[in-house]
């Protein structure tokens, strides 16, 4: 699959990372362009470029930006009419320990109303960086869950495609409108990472008996 990351940070390099030994052909791109050279020069099948040309003939592009910093992003990629976007983001607060929206709305249901002509898909938010670039295997044989909520069931499929070729096991979490149930779940995973003094290798799964 070819795949947009926007974002150089600790989750747009997991995704780098992750998505490369999938077999995917990445395109990196941030607001530093020699970091995202220097992120494209450790893995095969990543390329770095500037905004305007990130974009290409990317199937799916991931925003792995912070919450405010997503549409911007997103619109300086340029026509993303008809795109699948993954939004990882969490609307947190300055100290990550609360978010600044929330019962009636989420942070992808705001960047869906802001680009209407994309496919917003809400997945990968409730992982930590380092749970992301250390692959979706735990110890005992667990294996860690990806929630996916969208409207479009095609954007859907492709985002739990994408997410079981990483590896991961999914959960299809409905529609858009319960990104407002997974992102105060990111945040029970932050407080209990941070707060709780847990670590950044935990994350939540879903069990079937």
């Amino acid at each position: 699959m070819k795949i947009t990351v926007i974002g150089t940070g600790n989750m747009g390099s997991g995704f780098a990372k992750q998505l490369s030994a999938a077999g995917h052909s990445v395109r990196v791109t941030g607001r530093d362009i020699l970091k995202a050279e220097a992120l494209a020069d450790q893995y095969p099948n990543v390329s770095a470029h500037g905004a305007a040309e990130a974009l290409a003939d990317s199937e799916v592009v991931v925003i792995a930006t912070g919450y405010v910093d997503a549409v911007p992003a997103l619109q300086s990629l340029g026509d993303l009419g008809g795109k699948i976007v993954i939004d990882i983001t969490n609307p947190l607060s300055a100290d990550y320990m609360s978010l600044t929206m929330g019962h009636d709305t989420s942070a992808a249901e705001e960047i869906a109303k802001a680009l209407p002509q994309v496919h917003i898909v809400k997945a990968f938010n409730t992982l930590f960086a380092q749970v992301l670039v250390d692959g979706p295997k735990f110890e005992n044989e667990q294996r860690g869950s990806v929630f996916v909520a969208a409207d479009n069931e095609r954007a859907k499929q492709t985002a739990v495609s994408l997410a079981q070729s990483m590896g991961w096991n999914t959960v299809d979490a409905g529609g858009l409108v319960n990104a407002r149930y997974l992102e105060p779940l990111a945040g029970l995973n932050i407080y209990l990472g941070y707060g709780a003094g847990l670590g950044t290798s935990i994350a939540p799964v879903w069990l079937n008996k």
